[in-house]
């Protein structure tokens, strides 16, 4: 196969397309999941920055709905799909600039193929969905900045700090951008330093900060307050690490993740493919020292943080696409198929994934959680992005009933963690127009304390229902029933899939308020 014969940007445009098309279907067939429908709060009530982590997720969630005139599963979720084509798009360009087109071909392949980069970023809301837009648009100029120093001007310096502070206000691990291309600068490219537009872009990125430090002095750094009580903890933990780096492993696609850890382990090969195309051994191992700076420091970072606490296996997926880009290069010149085969099994992988859980949600529905009445459906990954369709309709017409039979037409819901909090908001209380007060403490209900400030709260005399899935399981009994005068009749709402039980949810009735809850918060 002539290499130079193939349209690979017109291939990889198919590749987008086609990515496009299939998570606008996904949306479709899967509900929002637990943190999809959490992010949703930061559009209802935008601020500078919000108890979990910074607005960005919430202005894109504004856009992408029309400022939520259009709210729908697909319209929450079309920012991540764009942003992932876009980034996709990104990927290719800058396999392109360091190496060829068919170095770029494959990394975007990797990127599609990727778990985290094409669901858990690229079709979940996530605050990792605008991160990775703006991650990737930094790290092409970066690559730029070696692969033609010529040609970059003033103006990329100012939009590469403008890009790093948009990716801190999506999540604050985008400042890693910075400590990943200073430590390549500080090691390999020290007379960079004497450029004064790299301090101005600096500059821009800290001025991008200010709503995040603005709010948090506001509330005494409370983001981190609470953060720190999940990084910190006393003795090394064997089994968090682990499950931070199998975690990572599947999240990535077992076979993206080979893919990219062969070239690290073929080193010697990886340079050689880059000093042969690069018009100077410098330039060619200073790309090389970049994108790893870019990588494997971060990477080990959470590995670090997981021996002592437990993490999230996606809060290394950014370190992941420098990866990508080297697996790219690699691949492109050890392989002469379109598609190297171990790709082509990753391919093969995500698609049956995919097909797969549809089929688990949809057809073949299976019990993979407990089939115990206590907790029934807990750990089961269906009850995540289903049911709640389901359940809202039935709940509707349970209060239609319920307002000629005791329970006062405006009694709101009350909720006490933040899931199942956000799916009852979204799907629940907007159908019923009912309002979502919270009660419990700021670590159970996050978000939902602020959104407590803007609304009345639970009333002398007011009836309240309570909602609770078998799949989270809670007593309400001692932590509501002490505000009212009784509980009246609990009903169970069953939800089933081709005849299985996956859940029961139970509604609680909460009668006659008899003392006002504290304020979580103090009162504006």
């Amino acid at each position: 196969m002539q290499y130079s014969k193939i349209d690979y940007p017109k291939k990889t445009i198919w590749l987008i397309g086609i990515a496009i098309i299939v998570k606008v279907a996904l949306s479709f067939l899967l509900e929002l999941g637990n943190d999809e429908v959490y992010y949703y709060t930061y559009a209802v009530q935008p601020d500078w920055n919000h108890f979990d982590h910074p607005p960005m997720v919430g202005w894109m969630i504004q856009l992408s709905t029309l400022n939520l005139n259009w709210v729908s599963t697909l319209s929450m979720r079309l920012g991540s799909i764009l942003a992932a084509a876009i980034s996709t798009w990104i990927v290719f360009r800058i396999g392109a600039l360091i190496h060829n087109e068919r170095a770029g071909w494959i990394a975007a392949l990797l990127y599609t193929c990727s778990i985290y980069t094409s669901i858990i970023a690229g079709l979940f809301i996530m605050p990792d969905s605008p991160q990775l837009l703006f991650f990737t648009g930094s790290i092409y100029l970066m690559t730029k900045w070696v692969v033609k120093p010529h040609l970059f001007t003033k103006l990329n310096w100012l939009v590469l700090g403008l890009l790093i502070g948009l990716a801190t206000l999506s999540k604050v691990h985008g400042l890693y951008l910075w400590i990943g291309f200073g430590g390549f600068l500080l090691f390999h490219q020290l007379k960079t330093l004497k450029q004064p537009f790299l301090y101005i872009a600096v500059v821009i990125t800290l001025l991008a900060l200010i709503p995040i430090l603005y709010w948090n002095i506001a509330y005494d750094f409370i983001t981190y307050k609470f953060h720190s009580k999940r990084v910190l903890h006393s003795g090394i933990q064997v089994a968090s690490f682990f499950q931070q780096i199998a975690g990572e492993f599947f999240y990535q696609n077992p076979l993206v993740y080979i893919s990219c850890l062969i070239p690290l382990l073929q080193f010697k090969k990886l340079k050689a493919i880059f000093q042969v195309q690069s018009t100077s051994n410098q330039k060619s191992t200073s790309l090389v020292s970049l994108l790893l700076w870019l990588s494997l420091p971060l990477i080990a970072l959470f590995w670090s943080i997981s021996l002592f606490n437990p993490t999230l296996p996606h809060w290394t997926g950014p370190g992941f696409i420098a990866l990508f880009l080297l697996a790219g290069v690699y691949w492109s010149e050890t392989s002469k198929k379109l598609i190297p085969n171990l790709i082509q099994w990753a391919l093969g992988f995500f698609v049956v994934l995919v097909i797969g859980f549809i089929g688990l949600v949809h057809v073949f529905p299976i019990q993979l959680g407990s089939k115990s009445p206590d907790n029934l459906g807990e750990y089961n990954p269906i009850n995540d992005v289903t049911g709640w369709n389901q359940f809202s309709v039935e709940f509707k017409t349970l209060v239609q009933q319920d307002t000629s039979g005791g329970m006062q037409a405006k009694a709101p819901i009350i909720v006490s963690k933040w899931f199942p909090a956000g799916h009852i908001l979204f799907y629940t209380a907007r159908s019923t127009q009912k309002q979502v007060i919270a009660i419990g403490a700021l670590e159970d209900v996050h978000k939902f304390a602020w959104l407590n400030q803007d609304q009345p709260n639970l009333q002398i005399g007011q009836d309240a229902y309570f909602i609770q899935p078998s799949n989270l399981p809670f007593d309400p009994t001692q932590s509501i029933l002490p505000y009212f005068e009784k509980m009246g009749k609990t009903d169970t709402i069953q939800i089933k899939q081709r005849g299985l039980l996956l859940r029961n949810f139970y509604v609680y009735r909460f009668k006659n308020c008899q003392k006002i809850p504290a304020s979580i918060l103090p009162r504006k």
